[in-house]
């Protein structure tokens, strides 16, 4: 699964993206994660450490992986669970199969055990060929986008930052506590912000709203585009964009991109907010031209950001 700093680099600047395909269920719907989430496949046959009380929740207990001891998720558990089932219990829709195959992913500085039925291909597609879903859409708004698979048959996207905070809620309360200790910013421009996932979304106007900025929120790049683009004086009104890489129609390396080819937005500082924070991500938004890389949704850290590039 491993994909080196060069062909990610080639990858973006063409505008396109790879998706891991799999399955949760024996000729089921068809979901995906970007590639890059995705650290490798495994089939798990040891046992797992189980969780205080039982292990009837997404979460099913810890597993070992070469030393390293992860969380495994049923990630079919957190599909199908309705906003009103118990989160105690949650078996019935569990994966099926005796073999446990497991996805392990790393994102946002975080890594876990993610269950599936089965990996399918591994797909390259156009960011433009990325439809955005809506919070009221398929799979209870926890997709952020779908694609196309070889035989037509549409692939849902899931909104893994979501599914973390909803596992792991203390993840949240964490940004929560931090957001008291950052201090507001006196800025005379505002900031733009393109973020997909709706939870991610809502995380980041908090924490730019605590700072005290005027910001304009958009769902992806395009949106994001289209604003800043409407006029010059937009351009002049703007002191900060801030985005994240993954995005259907126009993705963040697209926005880095088209912002650097123009005479006057070339100056507006950029910040990366990514979930895939680790080097070669970094490394290729810094290739872009990318003027700060921050992890996702992290308030100290994006508190630093602005106060180096908006005040």
């Amino acid at each position: 699964m491993m994909i080196n700093i060069d062909q990610t680099t080639s990858l973006h600047l063409n505008n396109e993206v790879q998706f891991f395909c799999f399955e949760l269920e024996p000729e089921g719907q068809i979901y995906a994660t970007n590639v890059f989430k995705v650290r490798e496949i495994i089939q798990y046959s040891e046992s797992l450490s189980q969780t205080e009380g039982s292990n009837n929740g997404v979460m099913m207990g810890f597993m070992s992986v070469r030393g390293e001891t992860i969380p495994l998720l049923d990630l079919r558990r957190w599909i199908f669970a309705a906003y009103d089932s118990p989160w105690s219990e949650l078996r019935e829709f569990s994966t099926p199969g005796e073999k446990i195959i497991v996805a392990v992913c790393d994102f946002s500085d975080f890594v876990v055990g993610v269950r599936i039925y089965g990996a399918k291909k591994i797909i390259s597609r156009k960011w433009d060929e990325v439809t955005q879903a809506t919070e009221q859409g398929i799979a209870h708004g926890k997709v952020t986008a779908t694609v196309r698979y070889e035989d037509g048959r549409i692939v849902q996207i899931v909104d893994i930052e979501r599914m973390l905070v909803d596992v792991f809620p203390h993840l949240e309360s964490q940004k929560e506590d931090e957001l008291k200790n950052i201090k507001s910013i006196k800025a005379d421009k505002m900031v733009l912000l393109a973020e997909d996932s709706p939870s991610a979304m809502k995380m980041m106007q908090k924490i730019l709203d605590q700072l005290g900025v005027v910001h304009h929120d958009f769902g992806n790049g395009k949106l994001l585009l289209d604003y800043l683009f409407s006029s010059p004086s937009v351009i002049e009104e703007v002191g900060v964009v801030i985005t994240d890489l993954e995005m259907p129609e126009v993705s963040g390396f697209e926005v880095i991109k088209r912002m650097k080819a123009d005479a006057l937005a070339r100056e507006i500082p950029i910040i990366v907010n990514s979930s895939m924070s680790g080097d070669s991500n970094k490394n290729m938004a810094t290739k872009l031209n990318a003027d700060g890389f921050v992890s996702k949704s992290n308030p100290r850290e994006i508190e630093q950001a602005l106060r180096e590039y908006l005040s």
